[in-house]
């Protein structure tokens, strides 16, 4: 059997202690996740990070730092994935910038409020990172190396 990691990205934006999730449909059922995606051809650890928060938010965002990188099995399907989780401030929203389909809309929430609805999490993940982020889990953004 072949083992396949899938890269994947994920931004943390704080905002005055609320954060900026994505309400999406996943199994058929709506789940908080930060916004995240999978790694594309061509294109660098950072531009994913930025594609991803505006494709599923419409949130333009400047990375700050890299929290964390982490490697999660999902135990719905087996599947292992490399998480590089980015720290965000956020600009600017673009309201009439179209979401990814299973999308149904960004939600800004409180650690608490997320806390309060540990069914709804995509997965551990999404309280691992706010924690690691909350903790000052801070490395620098020059950590990601892009070919010369």
């Amino acid at each position: 059997m072949r083992f396949t990691p899938h890269v994947t990205v994920a931004t943390i934006v704080e905002d005055a202690g609320r954060f900026l999730l994505v309400e999406e449909l996943a199994d058929g059922r709506a789940v908080f996740n930060q916004p995240a995606g999978h790694l594309e051809a061509d294109e660098s650890l950072i531009q994913a990070a930025l594609r991803e928060t505006l494709e599923e938010t419409g949130w333009e965002v400047e990375l700050t730092a890299v929290t964390g990188i982490y490697l999660y099995t999902a135990p719905s399907n087996g599947v292992t994935y490399q998480r590089v989780c980015f720290a965000a401030r956020p600009l600017r929203q673009r309201p009439d910038h179209p979401l990814d389909d299973g999308i149904i809309a960004p939600r800004w929430l409180t650690r608490e409020e997320l806390v309060a609805q540990p069914e709804r999490w995509r997965s551990e993940m999404v309280l691992r990172c706010i924690d690691d982020y909350l903790a000052g889990e801070r490395f620098p953004l020059s950590l990601i190396r892009t070919p010369a």
